[in-house]
């Protein structure tokens, strides 16, 4: 028998915590009959955010274009969307149910360049852009590339979303820690860049790409676009690669934040030396269509003959599902004003916007007011990462513990804490550790998707548990 022996050591070594042991006990008391208010993953329609009408109707009729031929169709959808399903059937004559192009269907990836261009304002390839599905097949393909040797490794940011750690572990390379900037909005530190760098090379590790996500997960932070223009400097000096998580790209809730991608500073400043691995997804914004698992991968700077290795490891899988590739498109080649549909696509996306902006703030603001927790009310994605305090138990000392001791302490506080909630509340949350952490620290993830009802319920619950928990840790 297959015992867990057996079991590929990389795979033994790889962690997820988004959906650890916490989000499957949930799933148990769930079951039970006990309510449980998911924080713990960002899948907004899961949390009751509704899809937009506009993305829909399109799926509707190409899954079934019968209905094209029905006389009640033209009376129930506008005629923009009507006309779009028979452009996208003329541009995809096989249907939804046909493999593609392993890079993706070439009118989706036409789509994606100009969205680019228009974000931009600068030249975008689609022979450089390749269909995936969702934004995390694309990071574990540039991740699989890029590692070619036992001590290759990636500079990853602090706390860091578990795709990444998780991946790395899969291909067998190091991972090397920087620790973002809790005290200055969790932007990047040229300083402690340098420094994880150089701890990595003592350590014998080969750094070839550096991870930034922006805006982040877990922080909610965005990052400057001076935060940006370091970061690409510091990757030339070092012949880094850069791999960009942009998927919140449209999650920005401060009118005084902007997004910057990487693209756009890498063309500002002329940078062709540094190769760039950019990614989006259609499971952030304001589509939160996970499940439809579609996305994009763009490269720039990289040689033919290496793109074409890259584009060899996608046909692995044949291709992006196709369902997935059209809503990427409509992501990317929305209605425009003047489309029988702009007007219900607008009122949908503001209003969408408008409420995660209205609920990082009441989470913010209602988590800051309770003793010993603190958070940076969040910017930006769709995520608080909290920083809370609680006592040691009588006779603990983290100063004479060893590193490894005390993370693992650490990790198991947070960790208890956390379950605890989730027994005593139904609120399901994610421990710090499973995303990284700075020693002698605690955190929790949380997401800010419920309904608003649900997040004013959230903080009231939380303030009683952390209040009585710290309480029974006083003795």
């Amino acid at each position: 028998m297959f015992t867990i022996k057996n079991v590929n050591s990389k795979l033994l070594n790889a962690s997820y915590a988004v959906r650890g042991k916490i989000p499957a006990r949930a799933n148990q008391l769930e079951s039970q009959g006990k309510k449980i208010i998911y924080c713990n993953i960002g899948n907004p329609q899961a949390l009751k955010q509704k899809p937009l009408t506009f993305v829909r109707q399109v799926l509707s009729l190409l899954e079934y274009p019968a209905l094209l031929e029905n006389p009640e169709t033209a009376r129930v959808f506008p005629p923009d969307v009507i006309a779009r399903v028979k452009t996208i059937m003329e541009k995809n004559p096989t249907g939804t149910g046909a493999y593609t192009l392993s890079i993706g269907m070439p009118f989706v990836r036409k789509a994606v360049a100009e969205f680019i261009q228009r974000r931009d304002g600068i030249p975008a390839d689609m022979n450089h852009i390749i269909l995936t599905d969702g934004a995390s097949k694309g990071v574990q393909a540039a991740l699989t590339m890029l590692t070619s040797k036992a001590d290759d490794g990636y500079l990853v940011p602090i706390p860091q979303y578990p795709l990444y750690s998780a991946t790395i572990a899969l291909c067998g390379a190091k991972q090397a820690d920087y620790f973002l900037d809790e005290k200055n909005g969790w932007q990047l530190g040229e300083s402690e860049l340098n420094s994880s760098y150089e701890a990595a090379r003592d350590k014998g590790v080969n750094p070839v790409a550096i991870v930034v996500i922006n805006p982040g997960n877990p922080t909610g932070a965005v990052l400057s676009r001076e935060n940006i223009e370091m970061v690409v400097r510091f990757a030339r000096k070092h012949n880094l690669s850069i791999i960009a998580d942009e998927v919140y790209q449209e999650n920005i809730y401060s009118e005084e934040l902007k997004f910057h991608s990487f693209a756009r500073v890498m063309h500002d400043l002329g940078e062709t030396g540094v190769t760039l691995f950019s990614f989006h997804s259609v499971s952030k914004g304001f589509l939160g269509e996970c499940g439809h698992r579609g996305g994009y991968l763009e490269v720039r700077n990289m040689p033919p003959d290496v793109f074409a290795e890259l584009v060899k490891f996608q046909s692995i899988a044949l291709c992006a599902n196709t369902d997935g590739q059209i809503v990427t498109y409509l992501m990317t080649a929305p209605p425009v004003e003047g489309d029988a549909s702009y007007d219900l696509y607008r009122t949908e996306r503001d209003a969408i916007l408008g409420d995660l902006r209205e609920k990082a703030g009441i989470l913010g603001r209602g988590l800051n007011a309770i003793e010993g927790m603190e958070i940076d009310i969040p910017r930006g994605a769709m995520y608080a990462f909290v920083k809370f305090e609680l006592p040691h138990p009588p006779g603990k000392d983290p100063a004479a513990m060893t590193p490894q001791q005390r993370a693992a302490y650490e990790a198991g506080r947070d960790t208890e804490y956390c379950l605890q909630l989730l027994e005593e509340t139904g609120i399901c949350v994610v421990p710090g550790s499973g995303f990284g952490q700075k020693p002698g620290t605690l955190h929790f993830r949380t997401t800010f998707l419920p309904p608003k009802e649900d997040i004013q319920a959230l903080v009231d619950s939380m303030k009683k548990f952390h209040t009585a928990y710290v309480a029974k840790l006083k003795g």
